[in-house]
C-alpha cells in the first residue's frame, strides 16, 4: 500500500491505534495531552519525512531564529539576510535620468523623500507599479533547498505492506532513503 493511502486511512484510525502509531515513529509514547486530530496530523508528517526526507538543516535553523526574534521581539532578525542593509545605494537609469536610492534602517530615501518600501520609490518614479527588486535589479538569494532533505515524491520506491506495520523506525543513514 502507498503511503499516501496509508496517511488517508489514519482519521479513521481509533486513539489507541494512533498512540501506537507515534510509538512506533517517534520511539516513545505521544503525550496524554495531544487530541486525536493533532495526533494523526503529527503521524501522518513523520511518515511523510521519513518517505520523503525532512526539514534541512539550515530551514530548521532559520525557524529557529523566526521563533526567537518573535518571543524577543525583533523585526529585524525577522526579515533575516534578504533584507538591504542601511546606506546601500542603487543606481537605475530610467528615462534618461539617474536615479539613486538609498537604503536606511526604516525604509529607503529618494530625491529628498523617505518610502517604506523599494516598490513604492519605483512606483514614483515610474508612475505604475513594480517590483522594486525588479525594477532596480537585486536578485533575493535563493533559498539553500528548495526541496527540504529527501528525495521528490516522484521518486519514491516504496510500498508499504498492508498488514505489516506500515512504518518502519526512523533510519539513522540518510543515504538509504528511497531504496
Amino acid at each position: 500500500m502507498l503511503i499516501h493511502t496509508e496517511i488517508g486511512r489514519l482519521p479513521a484510525l481509533s486513539l489507541l491505534e494512533l498512540r501506537n502509531r507515534w510509538k512506533i515513529l517517534f520511539g516513545h509514547s505521544a503525550p496524554k495531552s495531544l487530541r486525536r486530530n493533532f495526533l494523526a496530523r503529527a503521524v501522518a508528517y513523520q511518515m511523510q519525512v521519513e518517505a520523503y526526507g525532512g526539514l534541512s538543516a539550515a530551514t530548521k535553523r532559520r525557524l529557529r531564529e523566526i521563533a526567537n526574534a518573535v518571543r524577543n521581539g525583533d523585526a529585524n532578525a525577522l526579515l533575516g539576510s534578504s533584507r538591504i542593509k542601511p546606506g546601500t545605494q542603487m543606481i537605475r537609469q530610467w528615462q534618461n535620468t539617474t536615479h539613486k536610492v538609498t537604503a536606511l534602517n526604516e525604509g529607503f530615501e529618494w530625491d529628498g523623500r523617505t518610502y517604506k518600501s523599494l516598490s513604492a520609490v519605483a512606483n514614483a518614479i515610474t508612475g505604475t507599479n513594480w517590483n522594486g527588486y525588479a525594477f532596480f535589479g537585486i536578485k533575493r538569494a535563493p533559498s539553500s533547498n528548495k526541496n527540504a532533505a529527501g528525495p521528490r515524491r516522484s521518486k519514491l520506491h516504496a510500498v508499504l505492506d498492508a498488514e505489516a506495520t506500515p512504518v518502519s523506525p526512523p533510519k539513522t543513514n540518510a543515504g538509504n532513503r528511497g531504496a
